[in-house]
């Protein structure tokens, strides 16, 4: 069998086994299992919140659940460890598991909802969110979620770190589907950070603390404030003095092209002088004056014309 087809299998054959253990030992408050092959056997290490129940009257009930995992699942000499839950309020599956219990018996969703996810917090979770889906309170499915405190859902952590469990409650309307996250107490996130005081910092970052010995801002910060003072007065005269023989420069430039442009206006010359000027302004006077008395000899003569025509 290839590798892809064995993970496959092997993933199948878990779920199959964490069904069976959650069928049999629900009313014993199963929280979960880890399963682990040896080369004795296959471990199985079993939370459960009674564990006396799982293992039965004498070992009654334990034996028969090995029995069955032999038969059913072809699991060689399983070796089966109960554990108890030291908190069951943050065992996500055994929350899911009794919230369900509760819907089932008549609570009403949104009192069931918030006394379970207070009852996680006051257990001492960073946070938890709760997810009723299904028929809650009439024949139309919707969606009802409960928070508190802060909850991871996507990445690393929501994988490694959130506690997550699953439960069904049977309703005469439907079923109710009850989704539980847990943050337990403790979680280390990585986007934590804590802030140290009187730490050393050559114990911490001693490279950082050689490169600022050699050269570097402590160098600066322990210096006297006239001399830094003094130095920057010091660039303030440079740049002033700088500008100001750019801007000689530039007035020189200025000067030197308006005296050339004064020079060379100086040497245009107007032919004829202002004598030739006045004849010909005379001239255009004239001609202006014979033009006018031109025109209003023909306005007099159509005028005339217009007056006869009137009277014939």
């Amino acid at each position: 069998m290839a590798d892809e087809h064995q993970f496959i299998e092997n993933g199948l054959q878990r779920s199959q086994i964490d069904e069976f253990f959650q069928e049999e030992l629900g009313r014993a408050g199963y929280g979960g299992m880890d399963v682990a092959k040896t080369p004795m056997g296959t471990q199985i290490v079993l939370k459960a919140e009674k564990p006396g129940m799982v293992i039965g009257k004498g070992g009654e009930n334990i034996r028969k659940v090995t029995t069955t995992l032999e038969e059913r699942f072809n699991l060689e000499d399983p070796q089966i460890d109960v554990q108890e839950v030291e908190e069951p309020d943050l065992n996500a599956r055994i929350v899911a598991d009794r919230l369900a219990n509760a819907l089932e018996r008549g609570w009403y969703f949104r009192k069931a909802g918030h006394t379970t996810i207070d009852r996680i917090m006051e257990a001492g979770a960073l946070g938890a969110e709760i997810v009723l889906s299904g028929k809650v309170t009439g024949a139309r499915s919707r969606v009802e979620k409960f928070n508190r405190g802060y909850i991871k859902h996507n990445g690393e952590p929501a994988e490694t770190v959130v506690d997550h469990g699953q439960g069904v409650a049977v309703m005469k309307l439907g079923t109710i589907g009850v989704d539980v996250k847990i943050i337990p107490p403790g979680a280390e996130l990585p986007d934590d950070f804590e802030v140290s005081e009187d730490m050393d910092p050559e114990e911490i970052v001693p490279d950082a603390v050689e490169v600022n010995e050699e050269g570097g801002v402590e160098e600066l910060l322990e210096g006297e404030p006239e001399a830094a003072e003094a130095a920057a007065d010091a660039a303030d005269a440079d740049e002033a003095d700088t500008e100001a023989d750019l801007d000689e420069d530039v007035v020189e430039e200025v000067i030197e092209e308006e005296v050339d442009a004064d020079e060379e206006f100086d040497e245009v010359e107007v032919p004829g002088g202002d004598e030739d000027v006045e004849e010909d302004l005379e001239e255009l006077e004239e001609d202006v004056e014979a033009e006018a008395e031109e025109l209003v000899e023909e306005m007099e003569e159509a005028d005339d014309d217009a007056d006869e025509g009137g009277d014939a």
